[in-house]
């Protein structure tokens, strides 16, 4: 039985990403996926607008765009504050992607979390009809699954996690680890990118709570959870024709033309302290000093567009890769090179396709990320005849899928950073083609497609979790 035979599959997301073009540079990997998911199935995509009111009402705003029905809800300046700034992006993320020096721990910021999931609750369950599958999505969201049950709502509810799951005793750092993780056995699934995510999940919820495991079912008291490995993928057809569309091709062209034969290092990255930004810039330094007779050969071209403006954390990882950017193009640059073209700013998806294609190395370096799509798009976009190469942190999820083709590295070592530049930088063109094949297979094999039929397959009852 396909999902075709059901009502509708209902997205709950924190943001909506109403798609205007499909290309358009505002929307991230997991917009396209949804995106992808609800053109092919009757749905509707529900969640915050990203707007502001001065009073929550419940409002529901309903659009319609390229095959995709969106009903967004504005929140509340202090809802803003604790349950996203706060809570979410100020306790979960860093906490969740290994920082507990950044993590900060505020009732306040709870509490503001468990309020606005309630609304959501209130607000999307009217609209949830009994035969609707519903599929939430990331950090944001933990307890809405639980919420949506107190107010009645029996039908499959699937959650999946984006980011990385902390091991057990790191996640005992959060205050209301226990209660959150009860939560989520108001699940039927619940998805991670890699074995690793869903493994520590495990084993806190063994171990702390008593649950026990049977194959991919948990199961605590009178709660059955079924938990698989899923990683998510990129819509590998679209992004390679966006590959060779007239914008990719300009683009392409613009690249090579400023690079004046010398070999680009390209690195995409949201400006977040957990994709390795410094230690990237780090290492590239390394390269530099170690290597001067390649020094004029290569530039790096780093993409960061700025994000969650309002937490300072990210306010300081801003001004840290500025100094760092000025600091390393004012000690190696000639008047006819600089070694970094830093810029804070995002490209629409096919212009970003033509500027990894001119990429002679794809440049990965989080010090922990539930999955990377960059990596992937990146190995999508090459030239098969003339492919680059990917260098990537062993500590991305996507370095299990991709491990065969890609220079795995630790982004924490700026000598393996900088040995690996070399290393891509001297590949003969027959091992670059083979390497690039072996991960090629994967991106179009394991697509967003197989991801999202994967999960709501497991969702339905209609396949065995973990196939």
């Amino acid at each position: 039985m396909e999902c075709h035979s059901l009502s509708r599959l209902i997205i709950i997301s924190n943001r909506v990403s109403a798609p205007t073009d499909s290309n358009s540079g505002a929307q991230g990997g997991l917009a396209v996926a949804l995106a992808a998911a609800l053109r092919e199935y009757k749905g509707m995509w529900f969640g915050w607008s990203g707007e502001t009111t001065d009073h929550f009402t419940g409002h529901i705003n309903f659009q319609r765009a390229q095959g995709v029905t969106t009903a967004t809800v504005d929140l509340e300046e202090q809802d803003i504050d604790e349950y996203y700034n706060g809570y979410a992006n100020r306790t979960l993320w860093p906490l969740f992607h290994y920082r507990i020096d950044l993590a900060e721990y505020e009732r306040g910021f709870a509490g503001g979390y468990q309020r606005v999931n309630d609304r959501f609750a209130d607000t999307v369950r009217p609209l949830i009809d009994p035969d609707d599958v519903v599929w939430i999505q990331d950090y944001h969201m933990f307890p809405l699954g639980s919420s949506l049950r107190a107010r009645g709502c029996k039908n499959r509810i699937g959650f999946f996690l984006h980011i990385p799951w902390p091991p057990r005793r790191l996640l005992g750092v959060l205050p209301e680890a226990a209660e959150l993780v009860r939560h989520l056995f108001d699940y039927d699934v619940i998805g991670f990118h890699t074995e690793e995510w869903l493994e520590s999940f495990c084993d806190y919820a063994i171990v702390e709570l008593g649950a026990t495991l049977d194959g991919h079912t948990l199961t605590l008291g009178e709660r059955v959870l079924h938990v698989m490995a899923d990683p998510i993928g990129i819509d590998a057809t679209e992004f390679i024709e966006a590959s060779h569309s007239p914008t990719a091709r300009l683009a392409f062209r613009r690249m090579r033309d400023s690079a004046v034969g010398r070999d680009m290092i390209v690195g995409v990255d949201r400006l977040d302290y957990s994709k390795g930004l410094e230690e990237r810039f780090l290492g590239y330094e390394r390269f530099l000093k170690t290597y001067p007779e390649e020094r004029k050969e290569v530039f790096l071209l780093q993409i960061a567009p700025p994000s969650r403006g309002a937490v300072e954390s990210y306010q300081k990882i801003r001004a840290a890769l500025e100094g760092m950017s000025g600091r390393i193009n004012g000690a190696f640059a000639d008047v006819d090179w600089v070694p970094i073209r830093y810029v804070n700013q995002g490209y629409p998806r096919d212009q970003l396709a033509g500027i990894y294609r001119a990429a002679r190395i794809g440049l990965v370096t989080p010090l922990r990320d539930g999955m990377n799509l960059v990596a992937k798009e990146y190995v999508a976009a090459q030239d098969p005849e003339d492919p680059g190469v990917l260098i990537l942190s062993r500590f991305a999820g996507a370095a299990t899928q991709l491990q065969g083709g890609a220079i795995l590295i630790n982004p924490y070592s700026a000598e393996e950073i900088s040995d690996a530049i070399v290393q891509a930088l001297k590949m003969p063109r027959d091992e670059r083609i083979t390497r690039w094949r072996t991960m090629m297979d994967n991106v179009v094999n394991e697509d967003v497609v197989w991801w999202r039929k994967r999960f709501t397959q497991a969702l339905m009852g209609d396949a065995k979790v973990g196939e």
